[in-house]
């Protein structure tokens, strides 16, 4: 058996596990919405005010304090489940959720249990490769987020180990969705990849809606995963159907796409070494390390009951009228893989190049640009490319990048009037950026603009020849490719303020050859 070490847990390989093992996922997904409210009070929903400034007697739970439903939070959630092909409830209710919690100073979450606003849904998404595989939706339910806690000493930010713990309200009560799925299965070895594209396919559709931010690094989109493994039965897929689901683990509050990918992953490996050494898979919650790549154990994980779920006396039930429900459906937008589609087809890009810009999310970012005057190619080299580069430097999303599709179309305005090089564009750009103003602005501020004065690029061509008049004799008989050398010293010397190709005609012209 091949295994790996990994803090003290021993590994079964991957590709090995799953020659055994036939892993199952279940993912749950939490949305905060972009209401302007938290979900049952007229407090902020603001992210990164000062801790414990947007909180009211409602949502600090104080005694005789009754929570009304924020309608926008109702709307946000029966659109999602409309986009996500739920059916809708036509009456449904609220319950309390009741544990310790140390960051809901009510000491219960407003949640909902067995009655949610929606249900039996599906999502496709696409792999690699074309493949689609369908994620079943078990429900969309209504509930409020819970505080922030932040531990202070100790080595690991976690409660164990800490001095103390500070925390903030602010967060308590904002409005979340939860998108639970059923169990994911006949994924096999593809499990972690079904786990990403679900979620990232989920993450597009949300924002499509406009109904969140969906920013996992600020953990408005969180993602809960699932894990079991269950013996692989020799047979058709009806006989492994048959086989019980393991116990399975939760590891907790996963914030970006790449890290879900590997907590399935590791939690694979991890189960079948557990499985291998005759021990058994403890239903836990587990912390997911970004920096280590493992997980670790949390708390035991209690089953519904050990929530004492009952309804909540203090809001009445939801009954969504069909009309008002059809009304919200009609304003759906277009799924974004039928965008994405449509969109490639009208662009003329190759599935591999759409692939690049979904991966730098820069889909919306090219359409604004091609809307605004650019040829998709230019648009897809700038926001694939350059400014991609440069936002992965930053350690920010494209989006966040000081620099507007309008500005991009004026950029590339300049080169293809060839005003610009791509040198001088890209020091363009970096006064862009900078905030120095449009690319005109910069331009001139910075006297970037390409000198086209044939008799000033005439002169820079005759200095190079005297000074290279070997080079320029092999030119003359025929090495046409030594022309570089003598093109880069007059580049060098217009501090690449000139157009390569003309300097290279200007060149030719001079020494009498022609390449017609």
């Amino acid at each position: 058996m091949t295994a790996a070490t990994h803090g003290h847990v021993e590994l079964v390989d991957f590709d090995e596990a799953l020659e055994s093992y036939d892993p199952v996922l279940g993912l749950e997904v939490h949305v905060e919405l972009n209401t302007a409210t938290k979900m049952f009070c007229g407090c902020s929903t603001e992210f990164g005010a000062e801790p414990n400034t947007q909180v009211c007697p409602v949502c600090l739970g104080l005694p005789g304090a009754l929570p009304v439903l924020n309608e926008k939070g109702l709307e946000s959630a029966i659109r999602i489940g409309l986009a996500l092909n739920c059916s809708i409830a036509s009456w449904c209710r609220f319950a309390r959720k009741n544990y310790f919690y140390p960051d809901m100073p009510k000491n219960f979450q407003t949640s909902q249990y067995d009655e949610p606003i929606a249900f039996d849904g599906h999502l496709d998404v696409q792999l690699e490769g074309g493949d689609t595989y369908r994620v079943e939706i078990e429900r969309a339910h209504m509930e409020e987020d819970t505080g922030k806690a932040t531990h202070v000493g100790g080595a690991t930010g976690r409660i164990h180990g800490a001095e103390y713990s500070l925390v903030d309200y602010n967060r308590a009560g904002i409005p979340l969705i939860e998108i639970v799925t059923k169990p994911l299965t006949g994924a096999g070895s593809r499990a972690p990849e079904v786990a990403r594209a679900y979620v990232a396919a989920l993450r597009d559709l949300l924002r499509a809606l406009e109904v969140s931010d969906v920013k996992m690094e600020q953990g408005s989109l969180r993602c809960d995963v699932n894990v079991s493994l269950r013996r692989k039965v020799d047979g058709d897929d009806a006989d492994q159907a048959s086989v019980p689901l393991g116990t399975r683990t939760e590891t907790k509050n996963v914030n970006s796409l790449r890290s879900v990918e590997r907590a399935v992953r590791y939690e694979i490996s991890r189960h079948a070494a557990v499985l291998n050494s005759g021990a058994k898979i403890l239903q836990e919650t587990r912390h997911w390390h970004e920096d280590t790549g493992i997980t670790t154990s949390g708390r035991e994980k209690s089953d519904a009951e050990d929530y004492r779920y009952f309804p909540e006396p203090d809001l009445v039930p939801i009954a969504p009228e069909a009309a008002w429900v059809e009304e919200l459906r009609a304003t759906l937008p277009e799924p974004p893989a039928e965008r994405r589609r449509r969109l490639q087809g009208a662009w003329g890009f190759s599935d591999k190049e759409m692939q690049d810009l979904l991966n730098a999310g820069a889909v919306e970012l090219v359409e604004a640009t091609v809307a605004a005057g650019a040829a998709p190619a230019a648009a897809r080299k700038w926001w694939s490319g350059e400014l991609a580069r440069r936002a992965n430097a930053a350690g920010v999303a494209l989006t966040d990048l000081p620099v507007t599709p309008e500005q991009v179309v004026e950029l590339q305005a300049l080169v293809d009037a060839g005003k610009l090089t791509d040198t001088l564009a890209r020091q363009t750009l970096d006064g862009v950026l900078a905030g120095e103003g449009d690319p005109a602005d910069v331009v001139a501020s910075r006297g970037l603009e390409v000198v086209s004065d044939d008799g000033a690029l005439g002169e820079a061509v005759d200095r190079a020849i005297q000074a290279n008049p070997d080079v320029a004799e092999k030119i003359r008989g025929g090495k046409v490719q030594a022309a570089g050398a003598l093109i880069g010293s007059v580049m060098k010397e217009m501090r690449g303020k000139a157009d390569a190709a003309k300097v290279r005609a200007l060149l030719l012209e001079k020494l009498g050859v022609d390449e017609s």
